[in-house]
């Protein structure tokens, strides 16, 4: 099937190594505001994807896009040019927005106008919000790529600090993609036991302190590798390559992931069922008060930027 990713920056570029190294595509098409871009990335990765499953790579246009089954969008300004760094500031990515909907305004018109029915997978930041805005331009199939790449920093965290391997850790966090995101301790547990239990077992089984470390660093951990290297990339590139395998090979995979809400009136990440179709089912978690307040604090933090957005699409172009 063919997948397309439209910006070939930091984020673009991890997207489509992922993705010719899952092997879940027969043809890729990458595309770029600024041609040569393009081009250098495809001339790169091509000489390594002699290495996986045969695919053709390929820089193109807005044209090359009809039959395209999931579009990635990665193109937008980042965190680090944008300013959304600041561990003290509640916006967080948010603070992209504004930016980000002019970039999206341009993508999704010329999209339309090629392939109006391609799944699109929203990834620039900020994810949810953008999702929405493109649902509000006319396109009805986009997902976003949610609490996904949290859920799996939160297990990592979990299993560095009780010594066993990520793949035996169950834990999500859910809500927004941002500093309202919620994690779901309730549920967190290792191989059946909750993870509350295991600390109390350990010397160190102060578990506010537990909770409140952990947190901190999934909560900042895009700020903490921006800080080293300049973008967070790899992580979300493996991630968008995952769902994009998920979808296109109808795997129907229970993951939080960005989807609208007609209960909540936003997109938000909850467990859902995605196959080719995107999501088939949204799953109702059992949370507990804390986690459930927590939830509509992150749904009351999106619908003020959908709000935004809205007060947006009225200003004279």
């Amino acid at each position: 099937m063919k997948v397309a990713i439209i910006g070939a920056g930091a984020v673009g570029s991890a997207c489509l190594t992922a993705l010719v190294m899952r092997g879940c595509a027969s043809e890729i098409i990458v595309i770029d505001r600024t041609s040569e871009k393009a081009r250098g990335l495809v001339t790169d990765v091509q000489y390594g994807a002699t290495l996986s499953p045969s695919v053709v790579i390929r820089a193109g246009d807005y044209a090359d896009l009809k039959g395209a089954a999931l579009v990635m969008v990665t193109a937008g300004v980042n965190e680090k040019t944008g300013g959304a760094t600041n561990r003290g500031d509640p916006a967080g990515r948010l603070r992209l927005l504004d930016t980000n909907v002019g970039v999206y305004r341009d993508v999704i018109s010329r999209l339309d106008a090629v392939e109006p029915e391609a799944m699109v997978l929203v990834v620039t930041d900020p994810p949810d919000p953008l999702a929405d805005a493109t649902r509000l331009m006319g396109h009805g199939r986009v997902l976003s790529t949610g609490t996904f790449l949290d859920s799996l920093r939160f297990r990592f965290h979990l299993a560095r600090r009780f010594g066993v391997s990520a793949s035996s850790v169950s834990a999500q966090v859910l809500g927004e993609h941002g500093t309202s995101e919620v994690f779901i301790w309730s549920s967190a547990h290792i191989a059946g036991v909750p993870i509350q239990a295991l600390l109390s077992q350990q010397r160190d089984n102060d578990f506010d302190k537990f909770r409140s470390d952990v947190e901190d660093e999934v909560r900042y951990a895009n700020i903490s590798i921006i800080e080293g290297i300049g973008a967070s990339q790899h992580g979300i590139g493996m991630v968008s390559a995952r769902i994009a395998e998920i979808i296109l090979r109808d795997e129907r995979v229970a993951i939080p992931i960005g989807c609208y809400s007609p209960e909540y009136g936003v997109t938000l990440s909850l467990p859902s069922i995605v196959g080719r179709e995107g999501v088939v089912r949204t799953l109702d978690p059992e949370l507990s008060m804390d986690e459930r307040r927590g939830l509509l604090r992150s749904v009351d933090t999106l619908k003020a930027a959908l709000g935004q957005i809205r007060r947006s699409e009225l200003q004279p172009s």
